[in-house]
């Protein structure tokens, strides 16, 4: 039973016993890991504060093959996001994030590129706490992106013509889109050319550089926001209700 060592980020923890706590990390190496950390809620626990949620540790454990939980030896807190936590906000969005994130990721599936793009949304959401709307919106596109269910907006499902910047084109219930010569049923959902835009400038630049861009197009985020959710929710097979309530209705 070797010792594995990874840096990994917090995202929750619940109570166990008397003592103990488990944790849920999502680590660079391994994917998400679930863990016990005995004695963790003791005041002179050596775990300290390094297991509030969002924080960036050098998580060391060890793993069974035949146990879920892992035995949490040593969490090394990296970096804090405490300050973070007393914005307005902060917190409700990423327990959101979070949860989705969690039930969208099958747990021990290691992906480099997902804990980079949830470890960049942080350091955004750091330097620019008052664009928590638009970080969360990049975060749900890429979620959806490197699970393999987001779709090509760029161009008509039904005739494959690339779309113009500004052109609008229709929901398909598949979540693709058509253009207005394709389009036969009336009564669907608008994707104008500003959501498409703003679609796609996601797609092509780093968390930071989308934040500090769309000041203008807080609709058009607002917009693709909630088409993002209806596809998380199909993935995930549960309504997403938003930050605000329990986010996966159970």
């Amino acid at each position: 039973m070797p010792l594995i060592e990874t840096e990994s980020l917090v995202l929750k923890t619940y109570n166990l016993a008397e003592a103990d706590r488990i944790v849920l990390f999502l680590t660079s190496d391994h994917g998400l890991v679930r863990g016990v950390a005995k004695g963790a809620k003791r005041l002179k626990s050596k775990f300290g504060s390094s297991l509030e949620p969002f924080s960036i540790v050098r998580l060391s454990y060890f793993q069974k093959d035949s146990v879920e939980l892992v035995a949490i030896e040593n969490v090394e807190l990296l970096r804090s996001y405490f300050d973070l936590c007393s914005h307005s906000g902060f917190l409700e969005k990423f327990a959101y994030l979070s949860d989705i994130l969690t039930a969208l990721t099958p747990p021990g599936d290691p992906d480099h590129d997902l804990y980079r793009m949830v470890k960049a949304c942080l350091d955004v959401s750091a330097k620019l706490p008052d664009r928590l709307e638009r970080i969360g919106m990049y975060f749900e596109l890429w979620l959806l992106r490197l699970g393999g269910y987001l779709p090509d907006w760029s161009k008509c499902e039904k005739c494959r013509r690339a779309l113009t910047s500004s052109e609008s084109a229709t929901l398909q219930a598949n979540f693709q889109v058509a253009c207005e010569r394709c389009q036969k049923i009336k009564g669907g959902s608008d994707v104008t050319g500003n959501m498409r835009q703003t679609f796609a400038s996601a797609l092509r630049l780093s968390p930071l550089g989308f934040a500090e861009i769309v000041d203008n197009e807080r609709e058009s985020v607002i917009q693709v926001s909630r088409i993002l959710r209806r596809i998380l929710s199909q993935a995930i097979g549960k309504d997403i209700m938003g930050e605000r309530t329990n986010v996966l209705g159970n």
